[in-house]
Order: structure tokens, then sequence, then C-alpha cells
């Protein structure tokens, strides 16, 4: 599976705030038995949910960003690295956690570098994973695979106006095609 590659999706979830808050609730009611010390956000979108988690469960928080992303635009076959682990993970319980899952290609590579820096155990968490992911999370919140629209990025703010997120709606054509 490739990522970003819309037309395997199976219909549209839209996620609303409320619903990410109760998705971030379920996603740190089963992390809380890792007794974790510290968590991973993976930016920009992982952010979120890691930092709702890292809340509810009273840890240490550090972002990192890789992506195949340059500005908005899919640029890369695989994450490149932009900022990267805190020395922090040496010796601590960490959960890394990005908001999706799709081809599981992120959350393993951070994974091993948190692993690599001295973690005492590592588990990989997502809000949402596709049933491809591979490999899968750990723990997720949510199996879906349809074609999920986070409330942080449906739309985006050009010229002074909120419109579509350009790449979404040409996902959303997609599903209506189908």
């Amino acid at each position: 599976m490739q990522s970003y590659d819309y037309s395997n999706r199976e219909g549209v979830d839209p996620i609303s705030w409320a619903r990410f808050e109760e998705l971030s609730r379920s996603l740190a009611e089963r992390l809380e038995g890792c007794q974790l010390d510290l968590v991973v956000g993976v930016a920009r979108g992982g952010l979120f949910p890691a930092t709702a988690v890292a809340c509810a469960l009273r840890c240490e928080f550090y972002p990192v960003r890789l992506s195949r992303r340059e500005g908005d635009e899919v640029r890369h076959p695989h994450p490149v690295w932009r900022v990267p682990v805190s020395d922090s993970v040496e010796g601590r319980r960490v959960a890394v956690i990005d908001d999706m899952a799709d081809t599981g290609e992120t959350l393993e590579a951070v994974r091993r570098e948190v692993s690599s820096r001295g973690a005492s155990s590592v588990v990989t968490a997502a809000l949402v994973c596709h049933s491809w992911a591979s490999p899968a999370p750990g723990f997720s919140a949510l199996q879906s695979d349809a074609l999920v629209l986070f409330p942080w990025d449906r739309e985006v703010l050009v010229e002074g106006e909120w419109i579509p997120h350009p790449e979404l709606e040409s996902a959303l054509k997609l599903q209506d095609r189908e």
C-alpha cells in the first residue's frame, strides 16, 4: 500500500472535535497500563492526540517531525526526518503517537529511533489505524479503512478565506466516483 493512496478507502469518516476527544480518551485508557514516562508525538497531525494522551496520563511530552511532505505537498516516497528524537527518552517508558497509521512506516521509524536512543520500552499508538498498516501500531482508538477527515485539516486558510483542503477535496471526489 502506498501512503496517501485514497482510492482504496471505503467510505468517509469525518471526525468532529467531540469525537476526537472521545477517541483520545479511549487511547489514553488503552495506554494507561503501560505506565508511561514520556510521550513522543509525531508532528504535525499526531501532536493533537499525543498532547491529549500525555496530558491525560500526566506524562512528559516531546515532539518529533518526519514526513513525506514539504510544505503541505507529498514530495517523498518515505518519511524524511526534520526534528529528531530527544535524548530525554533514554531509560524511559515511551509511547510514540501519531494521528493516523496508514502504511505504518512513520510510527516504525520513530519507534526504532526511540529504541536506539536507549528507551527502556517503546510502544506505538495511533488515534486511527488502517487495516493495511504494517507494522500496525500496538494501540489504536479506531480501526477504519474509510477516508478519515480530522478536524484540524479539513479546511485551510487561503487569502483570508477558509476553503476545503484541496488534497481532501480530491480524495472525496474519488469516493464519489466509486
